[in-house]
């Protein structure tokens, strides 16, 4: 399907850029990949890395005498077979949970903001309220803690059913990114009256269907909330924003918080290890629903159509893969001791310090570059005239933030240690009482595939980002772009990449 450019494009020549933005992520063969085996490879490490044999399951490390039915036995596969990952109970309290999050949303009071100037010159508006959001979760989590412990009906129904809980959300990343798909075709022509300013995003309207699924084809999707509706009527509920800062970042430590209560079920105590992991990545969710409009300068809000990518990153990839670490030492615990505390410590505030301070200094030059505390900071004024920083934070590298956030993936890995283990479980002749003991045996290192895949994984997603920003810069400033590179040489890792 070709696209018809709005009459508000500055020249011919931006008209030809757009033309040429090309497939990412391989095209529709990697729209295949992430679209259909992503979600496999999410449900692999919730089933052979688990309670029931050991982290990987003992099959695993002797492929020669593997049998499928042995896997079976292995890992928490369902008794009933596929259709057992379908629980209707897991799906009900997880639309539950989504729609809390939307009522919280629309109900509690919030900071009004507006957003990017889109190519037809106008700036949605958007409404901030995931710090209020999350003093209200972490209320109600709390008190239901205090009041019932570790056997606290919503701690043992994630851990009991968390395969189950992923397949919701996954139901939920297809339905929405399906949804906004189709109603991604009612988006008005540029000749059109257009009062709620929708528009196509550049690089998600090829004509594939599965790679235009993917990477998503309206650039903000909204619902607009009718407005007899009581307290919320009337408002837009932007779903890219919503999905991106609310249930999967929010489920991520709510799963955190599910593993340590089942640590402490198991053993009748919770260990210095999860305990880190845990506040580090809480600290990393509550810092980005503290600092909610800096999301507004990202390539993700400007750029990024909303598609299968974003909704299965958001709700079903981010919150179970990011969350293996502690899910790991909730069955195998393991003690850093002041040293490793420490030592974990100075990595996580390394990375932490130059990640918040350098996304910092960008939304406050892009937002008010007269701020005090960026306006001595140099720049580049390209043609179209914005201006490219290039002393401060941004001066030392294209992508320094980046860097920042890689680092800290280290701390979220290195308390597991050398992972792996196996599970012996005993059942009492008199009690009928099972008993679990874990060791690490065989399995010792073998593990790490499993607890240290976000850093793998995520230094590639940067890099990979990383790529995308430069290709998107390039086409957006041409020989400006070429100019700034010549100033700030490195991409990520000054004297390094």
């Amino acid at each position: 399907m070709a696209h018809k450019h709005k009459k508000s494009d500055p020249s011919p020549a931006a008209a030809l850029l757009e033309e040429k933005h090309g497939y990412e992520f391989f095209g529709p063969p990697g729209a295949f990949a992430i679209t259909f085996i992503l979600p496999l490879l999410v449900l692999s490490s919730l089933l052979f890395c688990n309670e029931v044999s050991g982290c990987p399951a003992p099959g695993l490390l002797n492929l020669r005498t593997l049998t499928l039915e042995k896997l079976k036995a292995q890992t928490p596969w369902p008794e009933t077979g596929v259709i057992g990952l379908f629980d209707i109970h897991a799906i009900g309290w997880t639309l539950a949970y989504y729609g809390l999050l939307v009522a919280l949303q629309l109900i509690l009071p919030g900071h009004e903001v507006e957003g990017t100037k889109l190519s037809n010159g106008a700036r949605l508006r958007y409404k901030f309220n995931s710090w209020r959001t999350t003093l209200v979760f972490i209320a109600g989590l709390s008190t239901g803690t205090v009041l019932y412990g570790a056997d606290w009906i919503v701690w043992t129904f994630i851990w009991d059913k968390l395969v189950q809980i992923y397949i919701a959300n996954l139901l939920i990343a297809y339905g929405l990114a399906l949804y906004c798909y189709i109603g991604s075709f009612t988006v008005p022509h540029p000749d059109q009256a257009n009062p709620s300013n929708r528009e196509l995003a550049k690089g998600g309207h090829s004509g594939n269907m599965l790679y235009d699924f993917m990477i998503g084809r309206e650039l903000n999707p909204r619902w607009d909330i009718p407005a007899w509706l009581p307290l919320v009527g009337g408002q837009p509920l932007d779903i890219k924003l919503f999905m991106e800062m609310r249930p999967g970042l929010m489920g991520w430590i709510i799963l955190d918080c599910a593993y340590i209560a089942h640590q402490y079920k198991l053993y009748g105590y919770v260990t210095d290890s999860i305990v880190f992991i845990t506040a580090f990545q809480a600290l990393y969710v509550l810092d980005a629903m503290y600092m909610e409009p800096a999301i507004l300068t990202t390539i993700d809000c400007i750029m990024d159509g909303f598609g299968f990518m974003l909704s299965f990153g958001d709700v079903a990839w981010l919150p179970f893969i990011y969350s293996i670490q502690t899910r790991y030492l909730a069955v195998h615990p393991v003690q850093l001791g002041v040293s490793g505390v420490a030592g974990v410590l100075a990595v996580t505030s390394v990375g932490y310090y130059i990640f918040r301070s350098s996304n910092n200094e960008k939304n406050r030059f892009r937002t008010n570059p007269n701020d005090p505390k960026v306006a001595h900071l140099e720049s580049l004024t390209t043609s179209a005239g914005t201006k490219l920083l290039t002393s401060g934070w941004w001066g030392t590298a294209r992508h320094i933030n980046y860097l920042g956030d890689w680092i800290m993936s280290w701390s979220f890995c290195l308390p597991t240690g050398f992972a792996g283990y196996v599970v012996h479980r005993s059942v009492s002749a008199l009690t009928g009482t099972v008993t679990l003991d874990v060791e690490q045996g065989d399995a010792k290192g073998w593990g790490m595939i499993f607890t240290y895949f976000y850093i793998i994984y995520f230094g590639v997603l940067l890099v990979h980002r990383e790529l995308r920003d430069e290709a998107k810069c390039r086409r957006k400033y041409g020989k400006d772009w070429e100019r700034y590179c010549q100033i700030v040489k490195w991409k990520i890792i000054p004297y390094v990449y």
